[in-house]
Order: C-alpha cells, then structure tokens, then sequence
C-alpha cells in the first residue's frame, strides 16, 4: 500500500505539470521546452524561500510567479522577436538552467526537518486521531506523513482542475483555445492572439512550477536537473489520458491528463518494483510515448487491412 500511495501521490502532484503542458501542447498548439526548466524553476524557489524561514505556501506562491515569469518570457520571443517556436523554449529552457544554479547556490538543495504544505493536514489528522502516528488504510498502516500529502496532493489537484475548467469555459479561455485552434478567426473577432500565446504560456508554466514546488517538498530535496525530460513525461500522461476517456469535452480532456498521470506513474512503480533500474526509467518513458504515438496509427491501419479484405471477400 506505501508504493501505491506514493506513487497516487507523485501522480497527483506531476498532475498539475500535466494541465499546464495540456494548455500549450494541445489547446495553443505550441510545443513548449520551457518546461523542463520551469519545472525545476518552482522546486529551487521553493526550496530556497523554505529553507530562509517562509512560510510553505507563500514559497509555493513565489515558485508560481516565477513560473508565469518564465513563461511569459517565452511567449515574447516567440510573438515579439518573431522566434521560431520550438527556439523560444530552448533559450528560455537553457537560460533557466543558469538561472536555477544562480538561485540554488548548488545543484542540490536537502529540505529535510522543514515544514511542507501538507503540515496543516497533517496537525489535523493527527489532532483529530488523538496524535497518532499511522492510520489503517484498506487495512493497511499508513504513516500520517504520508497520508497528509497525499490529501493535499489530491485536494490541491481537484482545485487546480476544477479552476481550469472554469476559467476555459470563460470567454478569455474560450478565445485562449481558439488562437491554437484557428488563429485568423481570433483575429478577426479583434482577439490579440499573440496575447492570447503570451497568457496560455504563463498560465502552462505556471502549473508546471507549482508542481515542482510541491515535488521538490514532497521528495525533500531540490535539484537541478530534476526537470529533464519532465515535457515528455507530461506529454505520455495526455496521450494515455485521451486513450482512456477521450477529448469529447474540455471537463472529460481534464478529467483525463489527470487519469493518465496517475495511471502513467503507477505503471513506473509496478516496473520499479518489478526490478527496473532507474538509471533506464527516461529511456523507458521515451519508448512508451514513442509506442502511444504510433500505435494509434497502426491500429487503424490493421482496421482498414481487415475491413478491406472482409469487403473482398
């Protein structure tokens, strides 16, 4: 139950990162490498502000900005230096490496014996146990600890979808999902497009470094090159969630990038457990996104091949 419960939680965490890269992958049509940067971005301020006495949830607040910060800044090469897409987020995505060593001081920051976000969830199950230290969940003794991350993983990622689907319901989200679907009608309603792209990748990267703050405070460590890779991660988590509910409405493609993070990070510690060296773990990701992305087509290749010779015969 401890693997399980660690790996909901991860999922739920890596959840937030997801969202964020559903926004500029799928609804701006933009591929965004900032991310891998952002990502560590949110876990170093983070880390840093904890370590100098703030408070956990005003160090979240500031990991946040920064991310908006970052993705602002993409979004300005890309709409006001008329760089090339994939190029804004590799300069913004390198730049950030030097940026995160500048705020860290080192490669790597311990944030152990510091208070988290979970410790107010974790002062009220235990207040309310009579100050236990485990609880049975399904039977199985759970710690406290990790009982009450999980609960704010959980809670922090229903709010973070709950918000999103409204804000995209809002006319400014639906003219944000418009400009990666047909930016020439945008701009024939008087839309700013190019603000709509600047907002959309604030927005993404946003989510993305709350999720390495709360990463960075639930590993208990902060590092800088803890965001490599994270973009295809995020992106194997949308392909597994649209393979499993579908894009029918914007709740369902929300309520599936949350589904296929979960279940993408649970398939990682079945093959943890099951022996995989964790020196593999990025080759591994790489090689299921590269199978969720053909297999679509192969499937519907063999449908074709099938319904071809039945019609033959």
């Amino acid at each position: 139950m401890g693997i399980v419960l660690s790996a909901l939680t991860i999922g739920l965490i890596l959840a937030a990162l997801t969202l964020g890269m559903l926004i500029s992958f799928r609804m701006l049509r933009f591929t965004d490498i900032t991310v891998d940067g952002s990502l560590t971005l949110g876990a170093a301020v983070a880390a840093v502000t904890i370590v100098n006495g703030w408070s956990p949830w005003l160090a979240t607040l500031l990991a946040v900005l920064c991310g908006v910060l970052a993705g602002m800044i993409t979004g300005l090469l890309y709409t006001r230096f008329n760089i090339q897409m994939i190029l804004s987020g590799i300069l913004m995505m390198t730049a950030l490496y030097s940026v995160n060593l500048r705020i860290m001081g080192r490669s790597n920051i311990p944030l152990l014996d510091t208070a988290s976000v979970s410790g107010a969830a974790e002062s009220l199950i235990g207040g309310l146990g009579g100050g236990i230290t485990r609880i049975s969940l399904l039977g199985w003794p759970v710690p406290v600890s990790d009982f009450s991350v999980f609960v704010t993983a959980l809670a922090v990622c229903v709010l973070i979808g709950l918000g999103l689907r409204y804000f995209l319901g809002t006319h400014l989200g639906t003219a944000l999902r418009a400009t990666g679907s047909n930016p020439q009608m945008v701009r024939a309603q008087g839309i700013s497009h190019k603000g709509m792209t600047v907002l959309g990748l604030s927005l993404s990267n946003a989510l993305v470094a709350l999720s390495g703050a709360l990463l960075a405070q639930y590993q208990g460590f902060a590092d800088v090159q803890m965001g490599i890779g994270m973009m295809v991660w995020g992106l194997a988590s949308i392909i597994i969630g649209e393979a499993l509910v579908g894009t029918r409405s914007i709740g369902i493609t929300i309520t599936g990038a949350i589904l296929g993070t979960l279940f993408f990070r649970l398939l990682i510690a079945i093959a943890l457990r099951w022996g995989l060296n964790p020196n593999d773990l990025k080759l591994v990701t790489a090689g299921f996104v590269f199978i969720a992305l053909v297999a679509p087509i192969w499937v519907k290749s063999l449908r074709k091949t099938i319904w071809g010779g039945l019609g033959n015969a």
